[in-house]
């Protein structure tokens, strides 16, 4: 399936903008971060649009590998689910900290936020192997049955 693999990409892509904003930061050179910082979230938004359309249009793909990895292959998806949702609460705020010049809660949840973002994208891309890549597909159902199996 197409979209799943572009949504990875995106969020991939997020992933090395993210990295460059710290780079460009630690070296002093705001600007460049600013803008390596708004690519970012600028894929991450991509990618959830993405991810979004497919879930709702499509549906979710079930995880089609032997049922004894099932119960392992679902607590790495809710780890994943928690961090996700996290790394995008957070990247918001710091998003919106960082351009209304609030610097102090910026500098503080900045960094936190960059490296539950580096998690979140790295456990999704291994979610992507999982149920495209290593293993054959699941069929393809609602978002619930998708990850509970009901």
């Amino acid at each position: 399936m197409l979209l799943p693999l572009i949504s990875t990409i995106f969020i991939g892509i997020s992933a090395v903008f993210v990295a460059l904003g710290w780079v460009t930061v630690a070296r002093r050179k705001i600007e460049q971060h600013k803008k390596m910082m708004f690519l970012g979230a600028l894929f991450a938004t991509i990618f959830f649009i993405t991810y979004v359309a497919k879930t709702v249009f499509v549906g979710s793909t079930a995880f089609g590998g032997p049922e004894e990895v099932k119960i392992y292959y679902t607590i790495f998806l809710i780890f994943h689910i928690s961090l996700a949702t996290t790394a995008a609460v957070l990247g918001i705020i710091a998003l919106v900290s960082g351009y209304k010049n609030n610097l102090k809660l910026h500098r503080k949840i900045g960094p936190i936020t960059s490296v539950i973002w580096f998690f979140s994208a790295s456990s999704g891309i291994a979610v992507y192997f999982l149920l495209y890549v290593i293993y054959p597909p699941g069929e393809v159902t609602n978002v619930f049955r998708a990850i509970w199996g009901f």
